[in-house]
């Protein structure tokens, strides 16, 4: 039995490539803001393992997994309170770090969003 793949609209698979890129980036911005540019402590922090979770979803995100794609927009708002709390408690850099979760994480909200309305929009 032969199934047609249909492939995917431009605003699509941009909005795919814009979660999985901001996905990516919260966890690289985690570890080294964690462990090396601007850690609590002198030699890295546990802080670093907030990074673990983030790398649960991009296999679903990967895979193109519709559910992902809504739970990823509900989690990150966990990661984007830390942002705003940290953008306005710490010093900096580490308030410049914060300021930048909290950009990635709109964006990451933002794409998986529009990732879902744009695939439940083509499937009606």
């Amino acid at each position: 039995m032969h199934t047609e793949q249909k492939t995917p609209s431009p605003l699509v698979a941009a909005s795919r490539i814009l979660a999985v890129g901001s996905l990516l980036g919260l966890i690289l911005l985690s570890l080294l803001w964690e462990l090396w540019l601007a850690p609590l402590r002198p030699g890295g922090t546990w802080l670093a393992i907030k990074a673990l979770p983030l790398c649960i979803p991009l296999a679903g995100l990967l895979k193109n997994r519709m559910y992902t794609y809504r739970w990823v927009s509900l989690m990150v708002w966990l990661y984007f309170t830390e942002g705003v709390v940290r953008a306005y408690s710490d010093q900096a850099p580490s308030a410049w770090f914060a300021l930048a979760e909290t950009l990635l994480c709109l964006l990451l909200f933002t794409a998986c969003a529009l990732h879902v309305r744009l695939r439940l929009k083509g499937s009606a």
